[in-house]
């Protein structure tokens, strides 16, 4: 599924954001396990990702609609939009939860950064077909 840039309103990509790939390969065709890009106020984590190469999961085309998307903010959630009743019911779905697991399509930049995400090396679609 192809993401649509956000309707949220960006501004100039001035937030330092880290992605911590832990299969840097499945998500990039590359060995680069960190990626440290810019993003702006109003982006959402997944789309960010996704315009610099990281291809992470997002089964739903980023609607709040599966976890695909899920991933862990090390640094910066304070800088991140609060998490809504939907994406709390959707990212316990997730394999691997924890105290910081968000879902990247849910995350809008807020705040000044810098933001760590890190991304599961299982983060996959489940139900993707592979072919043979």
């Amino acid at each position: 599924m192809h993401l649509r840039h956000s309707d949220h309103d960006h501004g100039p990509a001035t937030v330092a954001v880290k992605y911590l790939l832990q299969d840097p390969e499945g998500l990039t065709g590359t060995e680069k396990r960190e990626w440290s890009v810019m993003a702006a106020k109003g982006e959402h984590l997944l789309e960010v990702a996704v315009e610099h190469g990281i291809n992470i999961e997002h089964a739903c085309g980023a609607v709040c609609a599966c976890s695909t998307c899920h991933v862990y903010i090390e640094q910066g959630a304070e800088d991140l939009s609060e998490p809504t009743e939907a994406e709390e019911d959707r990212v316990e779905e997730a394999m691997g939860l924890q105290r910081n697991s968000r879902l990247s399509c849910q995350c809008i930049i807020e705040g000044d950064g810098p933001i760590v995400v890190r991304v599961p090396a299982w983060n996959r679609n489940a139900v993707k077909e592979v072919p043979h």
